[in-house]
């Protein structure tokens, strides 16, 4: 027995729907992954409508039928199966939005993405230039022909066969378009999945690769870890809107006052920066003068107009070492951390 879709047959989709958008909804009526056999499949289907495949799947799946496998592996199709879901993982208190993927296997899965459709973009380029003004040579090669021998056959084959290179070089602009915007799409997606959402600085990833990739000629490096003190109270006496309001408002002074170098929202009230090419003691000027510049601040409830009272931040502040794994550095500046808010808060320790 075939399973019963959600919604009608192929040719449902929008007239003015691109074709990634309609292989997208025939990959989710299907139950399809985003596998690329899947995807080569629903590319086969969706971009030829009236061929001899496209019209045996409306076929099977009328009445809102859903393609079982031996149905798409008997029209030349490849089903794969999906790996094991893995456990949900939860990032800065928050639970993941799709509980079977882990953010990293999302992200992966966008620059795995992102390689395939650079690549089909670079064939579909490479075609364009091989073909490009064939279809005017070949009008001109006819016109010849039909001048020299006025063979009706010949010229009736000619202009089928112009008519359908025009057809081809349209339909090609169009996926180079289509795949452009696509490419773009999934550019943004990637600076997405580096940023954070709230206080839209970027996060522990982004923090992450620039460790890693780190010009290690350009200069000393220091890593800085600060928290807001008190934090909690904050939450707890003027509720969580407030407390992301003055989370944002925090990490954009941080950013402005350390640039260019990178501050990143490291998770809860922590953040994080990665300052090149300055000593240890300019970096912990340069972090007093962060804090210096929140103390002065002076944050209300816009909803009450309470006064929230003097916010301050600690911050500990080592020299990376040479070669010296990120995980080594913040155990170190996470110490100094820890000093300064056991020294009293308001401070910066440095070491």
């Amino acid at each position: 027995m075939r399973d019963v879709r959600v919604a009608g047959s192929i040719r449902d989709a929008r007239p003015d729907a691109t074709l990634f958008e309609r292989i997208g909804v025939f990959l989710d009526e299907q139950k399809l992954s985003p596998d690329p056999a899947h995807y080569a499949f629903a590319y086969a289907v969706m971009s030829a409508p009236e061929s001899q495949l496209a019209l045996e799947v409306a076929a099977l799946t009328q009445d809102g039928v859903r393609l079982t496998r031996s149905d798409i592996e008997r029209l030349g199709g490849t089903v794969v199966d999906e790996p094991p879901s893995g456990r949900s993982r939860r990032t800065n208190g928050a639970a993941d939005s799709n509980p079977d993927r882990t953010p990293d296997t999302a992200i992966a899965l966008v620059i795995e993405t992102q390689q395939q459709v650079d690549g089909f973009v670079q064939i579909v380029r490479t075609i364009q230039a091989e073909t490009h003004g064939f279809g005017r040579e070949l009008a001109k090669s006819a016109a010849s022909i039909t001048q020299l021998a006025e063979i009706d056959e010949i010229a009736e084959i000619t202009s089928a066969m112009i008519a359908r290179i025009h057809d081809s070089e349209v339909r090609l602009a169009a996926a180079t378009a289509e795949a452009d915007s696509l490419r773009s799409k999934l550019i943004e997606a990637r600076d997405t999945a580096r940023r954070d959402v709230l206080t839209g600085l970027p996060n522990r990833r982004a923090f992450e690769e620039a460790f890693a990739t780190r010009d290690r000629d350009a200069g000393p490096y220091c890593l800085a870890l600060c928290d807001i003190d008190r934090f909690k109270r904050i939450n707890d006496v003027h509720g969580h809107g407030v407390g992301d309001r003055v989370l944002t408002a925090i990490g954009q002074a941080m950013a402005a006052e350390c640039a260019p170098h990178l501050v990143v929202r490291h998770g809860g009230e922590e953040f994080a920066v990665l300052l090149g090419g300055i000593a240890l003691a300019e970096a912990a000027d340069m972090l007093d003068s962060v804090r210096a510049t929140v103390a002065a601040k002076r944050f209300r409830n816009r909803e009450t107009d309470t006064a929230l009272g003097v916010i301050t931040v600690s911050a500990g502040v080592t020299a990376i070492h040479a070669d010296e794994a990120a995980e080594t550095a913040f155990q170190r500046a996470d110490q100094l951390l820890y000093t300064a808010k056991k020294d009293g808060r308001d401070r910066v320790c440095a070491g």
